[in-house]
């Protein structure tokens, strides 16, 4: 019989809402798109969530200041997938220009374009590397929930700084305890392309690759998101063995209240098409095939740049 699942997500930068709300969001994100892209309405699917918000901020938000809140996506049917998103973005445009940066940054191990990124628009993510203690205590989070649920099959959903988080605390486990595994990692809006972390990562670990204890890691991005300005992560990390990140553009509809979109949004990545999919699949069993009689042909692939069967 096959081991039983969870879901475990991490949030990304910024102050949060308290835990169960956010918590509660999270799950109805993945639930909203489970239902309108997958058909599968009603999911019942163990989920946890690392919270680390309180960690950097006296309070959560509420009130005015909590400005983007979960609410479900208007209209019915599928929500848009990679092959409606435009072929080239702004973003696709500076992820260029900052290639060019990053060379630079990488052979002479100055990031001051970085440093300024970082300090002033993902300050979360600057402490998190300039202090070792918030560093070891977010990561003790992260390392503690992976280890409640050792025993289960782990999809690991992290968005924004949390893939940072989330791939610090899988190299250090090769290490630390190496029997702990991770079924399918999924980065969402990861800033793990920008040289700064990759520096980090280098420098702590020695080299950048997939985590050996990691049998699948996928990353989504949509190409209007400013934090995953520097495109694709598959160029920068190796593969270990036979898996490789695979990259994979999505569409981030989420919109505020007031109908500003935000293309960053956790609850926008954890209802793509491309998200749902692999949730269904890593959720539910598969079911035996057909007998011969009843047998159909495949359907073609859709759209997209990657097919479906490998995200």
């Amino acid at each position: 019989m096959d081991r039983p699942t969870v879901i475990i997500g991490i949030h990304g930068l910024a102050n949060k809402p308290p835990v169960d709300e956010k918590t509660r969001w999270w799950r109805a994100a993945i639930s909203e798109g489970l239902a309108r892209n997958e058909g599968f309405h009603d999911a019942e699917f163990d989920f946890e969530f690392v919270y680390w918000a309180d960690l950097r901020y006296d309070a959560p938000l509420s009130g005015a200041d909590l400005v983007e809140p979960y609410e479900p996506c208007g209209g019915v049917g599928p929500l848009p997938s990679h092959g409606d998103a435009p072929s080239t973005t702004v973003q696709d445009v500076l992820a260029t220009v900052y290639e060019g940066i990053d060379r630079i940054e990488g052979a002479t191990g100055i990031t001051l374009v970085d440093d300024l990124i970082l300090e002033h628009r993902f300050d979360d993510l600057w402490h998190y590397h300039a202090e070792t203690s918030f560093a070891r205590q977010v990561r003790g989070r992260l390392i503690e929930r992976l280890r409640m649920f050792r025993d289960r099959r782990i999809l690991l959903a992290a968005h924004s700084m949390g893939s940072v988080i989330a791939y610090d605390v899988l190299r250090s486990l090769e290490r630390d305890d190496p029997g702990l595994r991770v079924e399918h990692l999924v980065t969402v809006g990861s800033p793990l392309g920008l040289a700064k972390v990759k520096l980090k990562a280098e420098e702590e670990f020695g080299d950048l690759r997939v985590p050996a204890n990691v049998a699948s890691w996928t990353n989504l991005a949509d190409g209007k998101d400013v934090v995953a300005v520097t495109g694709d992560l598959r160029p920068d990390y190796g593969g270990h063995g036979a898996v490789e990140v695979v990259d994979v553009r999505v569409v981030n509809a989420y919109r505020r209240p007031d109908g500003e979109a935000n293309h960053h949004k956790s609850y926008g990545y954890m209802r793509t098409p491309e998200f749902s999919r692999i949730a269904r699949r890593f959720t539910q069993p598969v079911p035996a095939a057909p007998s011969h009689r009843e047998r159909r042909p495949a359907p073609a692939h859709g759209r997209g740049l990657v097919p479906a069967q490998v995200v």
